[in-house]
């Protein structure tokens, strides 16, 4: 269903940038060679995004240094505690049993992969220290919760939506500005490569606004979840120990959209909303 969902949203993006073109006369503009650079800023930029997502599991065990838990050799009481609790959070979500790792770093944890069935979830060996058994529930249930509602697959697809949406009208900007400023026929000269960097850095901005709103939004889907798996309490508990900890350091750019926590450098730019804000989310239902 997710390989489904994936090639309807591409042919969906296809569909309304045509109607867009066409109604605001931009294939005119552009001539015969439109069509073409639609095809090519789909394959980029949602492609791009394809391959990330199924690349992510591979890319966050080495990256992060993830070990993986083996459930046939595991000697130590809490790791067998941690790795029970995940398939007992799994099979309550509905989903096939993670893989289960730890990795060396600050109190933290995040989930990836390309499928539901098929996903990592890992937690710090910070967070393992610092916090309760209650409150490592919270945080197991919160990433599953990401796993279960398919938030890896739906993100991908907004980036990869946004990404064709940035290529593609940048490199209308700059053509429409060669020719009608620089005057070169061919609306591909120096004018046209300065305007496309300069589009596709402004419209980059404004659609991380968009990805990152969507990100925000799914964290708190993502608690209301671990609230329903294991109880709201664990989860207020979880959100309330990493609000007293005075440094909560993010998790590296590429699995920062994940974390339990984060942030950015301004709430329009950040991945995760305010711990205070998520939390009387929870209080609230």
């Amino acid at each position: 269903m997710r390989i489904v969902l994936f090639l309807l949203t591409n042919f969906a993006v296809m569909a309304l940038l045509l109607l867009t073109t066409k109604l605001l006369g931009l294939d005119q503009a552009m001539g015969q060679e439109y069509s073409s650079l639609l095809v090519f800023a789909l394959i980029i930029g949602m492609g791009g995004s394809f391959v990330s997502l199924l690349l992510s599991k591979w890319m966050a065990k080495r990256s992060m240094g993830v070990e993986i838990i083996d459930p046939s050799n595991i000697r130590d009481k809490e790791i067998y505690w941690l790795y029970e609790r995940v398939v007992q959070i799994s099979h309550k979500a509905g989903i096939k049993t993670p893989e289960v790792g730890i990795y060396r770093g600050a109190p933290n944890a995040f989930a990836t992969g390309w499928n539901r069935d098929d996903a990592l979830v890992a937690v710090s060996s910070g967070l393992l220290e610092v916090m309760e058994r209650d409150e490592i529930e919270g945080v197991l249930a919160h990433e599953i919760g990401h796993v279960a509602n398919g938030d890896m697959v739906t993100l991908s697809l907004i980036q990869g939506v946004v990404n064709a949406l940035v290529i593609f009208l940048a490199r209308i900007i700059g053509s429409i500005v060669d020719k009608a400023i620089f005057k070169n026929r061919d609306g591909v000269g120096i004018g046209y490569h300065a305007m496309v960097f300069i589009a596709e850095m402004v419209l980059g901005v404004l659609a991380s606004i968009i990805v990152m709103w969507f990100s925000r939004y799914r964290e708190f889907r993502a608690d209301e979840a671990s609230a329903s798996l294991v109880g709201m309490h664990k989860m207020v508990k979880a959100l309330q120990k990493l609000q007293s900890m005075k440094s909560n350091p993010p998790l590296p750019k590429e699995m920062a959209a994940f974390g339990i926590s984060g942030g950015g450098f301004a709430s329009l730019f950040s991945s995760h909303p305010p711990l205070e804000d998520r939390i009387n989310n929870l209080l609230r239902k």
